[in-house]
């Protein structure tokens, strides 16, 4: 049974999809003003992940990540550049799919609205606030009354009282309460407007979203994901702004991934310490940035450094090389024998399968999820060490391949790098070759001959261990 923190509720409840089999997911897409940091790559990752969980557990998923390609941000950043705002979008956007490319996304199956291409329904909901009472209309400008929503606050566990008192927010005369948030921004000079009732202006922030996902999925749909940061005032005023309009619920669960911080503060462009994902990535692939941040739980805060990445590193190349274990044991030829069916075998592989179950289905839980992998991989190494002949049991080693595979490639998006090189294959021989003397040098009880092969393969990373009837070896990176 699926299990989500809703932040709504602060409690972890029971996932039900409004419509069988199918889920209705929207996530907060980034601003197109710059290159994203890896603090913006974490939503991406991780929303990306519970896409595909949700499709392994059977279900069809309509997946939405809009784009924000109208804002103060944008019209700034145009001004810098002397570009139009359409110009500065159009370049961000194709930087923002070429950045995430080595990331694995699912891209052929997701949205991606852009904020300008959605202005008259925006203004339509405007109007619908302002007939209702919950809007009001000031030189131009208009805006949300907070006070008017009796359940404003609710996502963040606010009194609107409390938040006014705590809220750094400027002076602004024609606001009634300084936390009214704007709806719909009159026009200044030299920036992008539209005609509306109220005269030529653009939309605020939080509109856009609101009107985006309602008009992909209705006034009610399952999953609102996106950044901690987000929580107040984004999400906040979408849903004040949504059900106000409405008068039904706006999204059943809202998830909220931590921050990536560095030396404990949160990664950010306002405060200049941040790397863009680009400047990671000609380092350490795709597939390693994945693999880091799936190896904490969402909703904690994950410290990035490079030693961090070294040790993500390291580990899925653990994964990998017991994997490529595997794979030769499974291609290797068996001569005067038949295969067999292992008991031991069969009991891992349910086990294993439960625990990354569990630890999925208790919101997501893919740091615990990973470490069933390693849990498996460390026993199974120890049971094939022993075993004079594991390649007889093929048929239980290709379906724990065949598994794990499945779990990291298509539920954690982590590309695995399996495929044996050529100098590979003449490292298996050279090594094999290594083996024979050093079991003919045994024989003869050249003890000396022996402990060398041993040593000198060990320098190399090529660790030997002894079983009764058959020295196996791995490569330890």
């Amino acid at each position: 049974m699926l299990k989500i923190y809703n932040t709504l509720t602060s409690k972890l409840e029971e996932f039900k999809s409004r419509k069988k089999n199918e889920v209705d997911m929207y996530v907060c897409g980034p601003t197109v003003y710059n290159y994203i940091h890896i603090g913006n790559a974490r939503p991406i990752i991780f929303f990306d992940t519970v896409r595909r969980y949700l499709e392994y557990k059977g279900y069809k998923v309509n997946y939405v990540q809009n784009f924000t390609d109208i804002d103060d941000k944008m019209i700034n950043k145009a001004n810098e550049e002397g570009k139009s705002v359409k110009e500065i979008a159009e370049k961000f956007i194709g930087e923002y799919f070429k950045d995430t490319k080595p990331l694995n996304i699912k891209e052929s199956t997701t949205k991606h609205p852009k904020a300008t291409e959605y202005i008259g329904k925006m203004i339509k909901l405007v109007k619908e606030l302002q007939e209702k009472g919950y809007a009001y209309e000031s030189n131009g400008d208009v805006y949300f009354d907070v006070f008017s929503d009796k359940e404003y606050g609710k996502l963040s566990h606010q009194k609107v009282e409390d938040l006014i008192s705590g809220a750094r927010i400027e002076v602004n005369e024609n606001k009634k309460n300084p936390l009214d948030f704007t709806l719909w921004k009159k026009a200044k000079e030299n920036e992008p407007k539209w005609n509306s009732p109220w005269g030529e202006g653009r939309p605020g922030w939080h509109l856009e979203c609101s009107v985006m996902s309602m008009d992909e999925f209705g006034e009610t749909f399952d999953i609102h994901g996106g950044g901690q940061d987000l929580i107040f005032p984004h999400h906040e005023n979408e849903i004040a702004q949504s059900e106000c309009s409405t008068g039904k619920k706006f999204a059943n669960y809202w998830m909220h991934n931590g921050y990536i911080n560095i030396k404990g503060e949160k990664m950010s462009k306002s405060k200049g310490n941040f790397f863009l994902l680009r400047e990671i990535l000609e380092k350490y692939n795709g597939r390693i940035l994945r693999f880091f941040v799936l190896s904490s739980h969402y909703r904690k805060p994950i410290e990035f450094s490079e030693d961090e990445l070294k040790m993500a590193k390291t580990g899925l190349e653990r994964i990998e090389t017991f994997m490529k274990r595997i794979k030769l044991l499974i291609n290797n030829p068996i001569e005067n024998m038949e295969q067999s069916e292992n008991k031991y075998l069969k009991e891992q592989l349910v086990i294993f399968k439960d625990k990354f179950e569990d630890g999925m289905d208790n919101d997501f839980n893919s740091s615990k999820s990973l470490g069933a992998i390693f849990e498996l991989i460390k026993d199974l190494n120890k049971f094939l060490d022993k075993e004079s002949n594991p390649e007889i049991y093929k048929n239980d080693l290709n379906e724990i391949y065949n598994l794990i595979k499945t779990i990291l490639e298509d539920v954690f998006g982590v590309e695995l790098e399996l495929e044996t090189k050529i100098e590979d294959n003449l490292t298996n021989e050279l090594v094999e070759l290594l083996l024979e003397i050093r079991f003919k040098a045994k024989n003869m009880k050249n003890w000396e001959l022996a402990d060398t092969i041993r040593n000198r393969l060990k320098k190399l990373n090529i660790v030997l261990k002894d079983g009764k009837d058959k020295t196996t070896w791995e490569i330890q990176n």
